[in-house]
């Protein structure tokens, strides 16, 4: 396990003024780069999904989902949206287009939904009608239980497999952290399930676990994207002070949330059991201090050849985008970029044009592009 430091962080050069038009310019191990704002005045964006004709759906924390325009025009809320509990961390969440979208027009979308005596985060499936003003048939498909009242830690992002199942990430509630051990319930756990809701056949069977359930012993997990190659899931999660962790949940694996961490709690006090033991998994890479990882996107375009498969991953308190190399399921490198943005970076993700694009969490949020300098 080896933990890298090394950054890049350079003061930005404004290049261009104007928020709609506004561009910097940061350096990189490939070259200069320039981020420029496609869309403003978004409130918390925190999932964005690519169509096939290019146009993003954007959601926001609040409980709103709108389309992005190429030009950089917002549509007006996209009605049939589910009722979010939107408090703390929790509100509308990820989205995810269905592998079929071009023919069923589906898409998905995590939230944190209000419930009797508390809340838990959801997964809704609806079909996105023609003109692209509504949602249709909406209908919750997966519900974490136990209901908790709590505003923390929800997760949570939705991506499918090669197989067509869904995999779905929750947070451990922040009140519940030992219930991130209990495969009885689905607090802090990777979920994975079909579009219809129901588990798949090859999940694992193992006693006295919820059949939803592909690994345990998970905090609270915002970023999670397939290996290009391999086709295997690799996820951010958040840690409490240090341990912010890059995991690869395998079935029936069990990740060690909170007998083992190489965080601390807020307090200051020790958390669990130390940083390892027999049964539990290490994680591929870690950071302490923590960055507060998010969205997170393995790049596959041709803009930056040298970045092939790395994971590039968003950071809220750290406020940058970390570039991991990898090779095969190892991490090894990192390069911190943007650094002097001075923004909190929600999600990441690579779009059709080979470009990566960023969501900004704030009360007037961004849709970003990043491009190369030349």
């Amino acid at each position: 396990m080896r933990i890298f430091t090394s950054t890049l962080m350079v003061a930005a050069i404004l290049v261009a003024a104007g928020p709609a038009a506004a561009q910097q310019r940061f350096p990189s191990s490939a070259g200069d780069l320039i981020v420029e704002t496609v869309a403003g005045g978004l409130e918390n964006p925190w999932g964005l999904a690519f169509l096939p004709d290019g146009r993003m759906l954007v959601t926001e924390r609040p409980g709103r989902l709108r389309l992005v325009g190429a030009d950089g025009k917002l549509s007006p809320p996209i009605a049939g949206v589910p009722n979010v509990a939107a408090r703390g961390q929790g509100g509308l969440l990820d989205v995810v287009l269905d592998p079929a979208f071009a023919q069923n027009r589906l898409i998905y979308l995590s939230f944190a939904e209000p419930r009797a005596g508390g809340n838990g985060t959801s997964v809704a499936r609806a079909r996105l009608s023609e003109r692209g003003t509504a949602l249709e048939g909406t209908k919750v498909i997966f519900q974490q239980m136990p209901t908790i009242n709590s505003a923390m830690h929800f997760g949570s992002r939705l991506v499918f497999d090669r197989t067509g199942a869904l995999f779905v990430t929750v947070g451990d509630r922040y009140s519940q952290r030992d219930q991130a051990q209990n495969p009885g319930n689905h607090i802090g756990k990777v979920m994975r399930i079909r579009p219809e809701g129901v588990a798949p056949a090859d999940n694992p069977k193992l006693e006295g676990w919820q059949p939803e359930i592909w690994s345990i012993g998970h905090r609270n997990v915002q970023g999670a994207a397939l290996h290009p190659e391999t086709g295997q899931l690799w996820t951010a999660e958040h840690g409490a002070r240090g341990g912010d962790e890059v995991n690869t949940p395998k079935s029936g694996r069990n990740y060690g949330w909170p007998v083992i961490t190489y965080g601390i709690d807020y307090s200051g006090a020790k958390i669990g059991e130390g940083t390892a033991k027999a049964g539990m998994e290490q994680p591929l890479f870690y950071w302490d201090p923590s960055i507060a990882p998010s969205g997170a996107a393995f790049y596959t375009g041709a803009a930056w050849p040298a970045w092939k498969n790395s994971l590039f991953v968003g950071a809220l308190a750290g406020q940058m985008l970390v570039r991991l190399s990898t090779q095969g399921e190892s991490v090894t490198g990192q390069e911190r970029l943007l650094a002097d943005l001075g923004l909190r970076i929600r999600d990441v993700r690579q779009g059709p044009d080979g470009l990566l694009y960023l969501l900004s969490d704030a009360a007037d949020g961004r849709v970003m592009r990043v491009r190369p300098a030349r």
